[in-house]
């Protein structure tokens, strides 16, 4: 298996030569908790999500995405923002593919499937909003999770 690198406003980083519609998800559990993933690709914990695939919708995406990385059926409820900062840019070692930042971050709630890591995941767990800041995350990351935790009511365009 390849490895994802993340590079932002890094000069020595690749040219991006793709920019592949995206979706990741805020997973809000009852007790206001947030379901994360261990990527497998670089080890960093990060919200559940994916690329989007020719014939659906990125909610669709979403949805689809969060069911195979931690085997939740979710309900979209919301909109966190568009992160799209052409400074972070992401290589993929399986095929040399380089892509720029094009994430829509969507709020979800559970609605049944039975917590589980996918293929592309080690681990899934519900993670409350203290545990998030000690987890090792990317930074792109950690700015979406941060939007959402600090202003839930204002959706990020940028």
């Amino acid at each position: 298996m390849g490895r994802r690198i993340d590079f932002y406003d890094d000069p020595a980083a690749p040219r991006p030569r793709a920019i592949v519609p995206s979706a990741n998800v805020v997973v809000v559990g009852t007790h206001g908790e947030v379901l994360l993933i261990r990527r497998s690709d670089n080890g960093n914990w990060a919200l559940p999500g994916g690329a989007m695939d020719l014939g659906e919708s990125l909610p669709e995406a979403a949805v689809r995405e969060t069911a195979e990385e931690t085997g939740v059926e979710v309900e979209i409820t919301g909109l966190v923002g568009i992160f799209t900062d052409p400074r972070h840019v992401m290589l993929y070692t399986s095929d040399g593919e380089v892509r720029q930042e094009f994430s829509v971050v969507f709020v979800a709630r559970p609605v049944g499937g039975a917590l589980t890591a996918g293929d592309e995941t080690t681990d899934a767990r519900w993670v409350t909003a203290e545990e998030i800041g000690t987890l090792p995350m990317d930074r792109s990351m950690r700015l979406r999770l941060d939007h959402f935790l600090t202003k839930p009511r204002e959706v990020h365009l940028g």
